[in-house]
């Protein structure tokens, strides 16, 4: 399987290009001796990670910030921007770095937890996965969201160009719906349509969806509560990656996780969002 940030809209590619020298991903030495954890999230991800003016928000950005200040360090947030696939996302982010120069993070947020995905990466340790991701509907006013999908047809549908929501909507059922699919630049742009009237029916993450849905009239747009038919993708499970010779890093924020878990801050930090918390099936 093929992971991008689209194919399973869970995660990044080319990253900010800054004049600075390439920095090496730190181990846990390192990274206590400069009182800084340099943390990778993807640009423009919301309710994972985005700008707010020159502020960095959301859950991808707090769980960095709360997993540096448990080891006792400083969290300074960079974002990248998602590209072809995963692997290429890590390689930029966390072991080598772009081709036209920037900056590597000490840990990367939001990797797919899979096995083969990690076999295949020999340079990164995938650890300490923190949510369960999948895809959702939400429905404006007019629609019932329970509904067959296939009885959508001649609403008007919208979804994230070429991912999996476009491919479910467009390619499902026959394809029965594929006249009806609008496509934008994101998820959160596709729930946004429908919020504001301008759609009927958008799919994207159930995170995103959730995160849509606060402070929005229920009465304007629900959520889907049944599950999606002829869905093949069954979820994922969302971890961090460090550079293969950072193990101790790895090891120390895989320890440091559960504790966030045991003790509610990830519960926490997930609710602020509006985003309902999932334990991972790796956990």
């Amino acid at each position: 399987m093929s992971f991008t940030r689209r194919n399973v809209l869970a995660g990044i590619g080319a990253a900010i290009a800054l004049p600075a020298i390439p920095l090496r991903a730190a181990s846990l030495d390192k990274v206590k001796a400069a009182g800084v954890l340099h943390v990778g999230v993807y640009r423009d991800f919301e309710p994972w990670a985005w700008m707010d003016g020159d502020t960095p928000r959301g859950i991808d950005v707090e769980l960095g910030q709360a997993l540096a200040a448990k080891i006792g360090v400083k969290a300074q947030i960079r974002d990248y921007l998602a590209g072809e696939d995963v692997d290429e996302d890590m390689r930029i982010i966390v072991w080598k770095g772009p081709a036209t120069g920037g900056q590597l993070s000490d840990v990367m947020m939001h990797v797919p937890y899979d096995r083969a995905f990690a076999l295949r990466n020999e340079e990164v340790v995938i650890v300490a996965p923190y949510y369960r991701e999948g895809f959702a509907l939400a429905c404006g006013k007019e629609v019932d969201c329970e509904l067959p999908p296939p009885q959508f047809k001649g609403r008007k549908l919208v979804a994230e160009l070429d991912s999996i929501p476009d491919f479910y909507l467009s390619g499902s059922f026959g394809g029965v719906l594929r006249g009806d699919v609008q496509h934008v630049p994101s998820g959160m742009a596709a729930l946004g349509q429908v919020r504001d009237g301008k759609s009927d029916v958008a799919m994207a993450t159930r995170a995103q969806v959730e995160h849509a849905m606060v402070g929005v009239d229920p009465d304007a747009m629900r959520a889907r509560k049944g599950p999606l038919p002829a869905l093949t993708s069954p979820g994922w499970d969302i971890a961090l990656a460090v550079k293969d010779n950072s193990r101790d890093l790895g090891d120390t924020l895989e320890s440091v996780m559960g504790d966030l878990k045991k003790d509610g801050t990830v519960a926490a930090i997930l609710k602020k969002y509006g985003v309902a918390p999932r334990d991972p099936i790796a956990s």
